[in-house]
């Protein structure tokens, strides 16, 4: 069984949001086994949607639609679908219900368009939508499969994970499909492939492995389709973990951020940030893991020299003979937010980050990365490039990284005694 993605909306097209909806489903589907041909993305106009639905029709088993399903004049989706199947919008009263339950508990008044979202197409298959308005449609023809869901990325998560894919599972086979995640650092991607070039070259026909490169890092995903590779799939990671060696970093699919909460969850560690270049991403990332105050206390966002002095106590005069990006500096911010806060770790980071403010001596990219843990202290300092989104990402994965690499060797340290 074959899967199409089609995603509808102008705001798609011309860069205003970024598909996260399709990268999503993609990766869930995946990993439910189902197989996904194709990705298409459509404006709000009935001719374009008409010609992806034929083209998917060709192509996949299953058309699965997001967005284009709200209330407003725009939202052309619905009418779209009547016309390509040939039918007609009716008034549903089991939807309209729901809709005067949500707006009722959220205590919002409901007016002439919220309502229209209870008309629906005469003959598809109704799907309450739980945590929104606009119902999912679903839609059989011969053996084809259409269905039309939100766009709202919480609504399309919970639609296709409570209603879809136990839908799917029914109707369809799904193939179990074997994979092993490995991230690594420390060396290129070009250099990584030429390192696995014997190693892809002997692969079984039925396996892949892919490059997925990320801000300093690399993430290999090894996958082949069915559980009769399970076997083959241990004795190719055994190969693989070999050639990585040093590289390695974990062989996880978890973010870097997870990781690094998994690391001091266990060994019962706390952790604070202090952050210049980065401006707080260090600690968006770190609490975008559930769970994440159990061990992270909060961050001081240093971005200026006076709140280095004010706030973590920074020397005027190390500011003043070794500048802000620094060694002293950043070991300085380390130690002091570690200590105010009263955490085993600390991570410090400065920079600077672009496209202005380099010298010949400290040209954009030059960051100084501090982590800190129980007084002591690895601190180093990394050359990036000119983008500026780059470098502070780059440094946000370096600094967790740094994290990581401390608190292995802790452990290890740890277990040997």
């Amino acid at each position: 069984m074959k899967i199409e993605i089609i995603t509808v909306g102008d705001e798609i097209l011309i860069g205003q949001i970024i598909d996260t909806n399709s990268a999503w489903m993609a990766a869930e589907l995946t990993r439910q086994g189902f197989e996904i041909v194709a990705i298409t993305t459509v404006g709000d106009r009935e001719e374009d949607m008409a010609k992806a639905i034929d083209t998917g029709f060709s192509r996949a088993d299953v058309l699965l639609m997001t967005g284009g399903v709200g209330p407003t004049r725009d939202d052309i989706t619905k009418k779209t679908l009547c016309n390509y199947f040939h039918t007609e919008l009716i008034f549903d009263g089991t939807v309209l219900q729901h809709i005067t339950h949500l707006f009722t508990h959220k205590n919002y008044s409901m007016n002439e368009l919220t309502k229209n979202q209870a008309f629906v197409p005469k003959g598809c298959t109704v799907i309450q939508n739980r945590v929104g308005t606009a119902p999912l449609l679903w839609f059989e023809q011969r053996s084809h499969i259409l269905v039309s869901m939100p766009g709202v990325p919480f609504e399309m998560k919970t639609a296709i994970t409570d209603e879809i894919i136990p839908r799917l599972k029914k109707r369809f086979l799904s193939v179990d499909y074997v994979k092993s995640s490995f991230l690594v650092s420390g060396i290129t991607e070009s250099a990584l492939a030429i390192l696995l070039e014997n190693f892809e070259a002997t692969l079984p026909g039925n396996f892949s492995l892919a490059y997925l490169p990320s801000y300093g890092l690399i993430r290999l995903r090894l996958s082949a389709r069915g559980k009769e590779n399970l076997l083959e799939m241990r004795f190719q990671e055994k190969k693989l973990r070999k050639l990585l060696c040093d590289f390695l970093v974990a062989d996880s699919d978890e973010p870097l951020e997870a990781l690094l909460g998994e690391a001091l969850r266990k060994e019962r560690l706390t952790l604070s940030t202090a952050e210049s270049c980065t401006g707080g991403n260090i600690a968006h990332r770190i609490t975008l893991v559930p769970g994440a105050s159990e061990y992270y206390k909060g961050t001081v966002v240093s971005y200026d020299n006076r709140v280095k002095i004010s706030l973590l106590e920074v020397s005027n005069q190390a500011i003043e003979t070794y500048g802000a990006v620094s060694r002293e500096v950043v070991e300085q911010m380390a130690q002091n937010v570690s200590e105010k806060m009263k955490t085993d770790c600390s991570i410090a980071v400065s920079g600077i980050a672009g496209p202005d403010g380099g010298t010949p001596e400290k040209p954009v990219g030059t960051v100084w990365i501090c982590t800190r843990m129980h007084r002591e202290t690895v601190t180093k300092k990394y050359q990036f490039g000119t983008s500026r989104e780059e470098n502070i990402n780059r440094t946000t994965n370096m600094a967790i990284l740094q994290m990581i690499k401390m608190l292995d060797k802790y452990k290890n340290k740890k277990d040997a005694n």
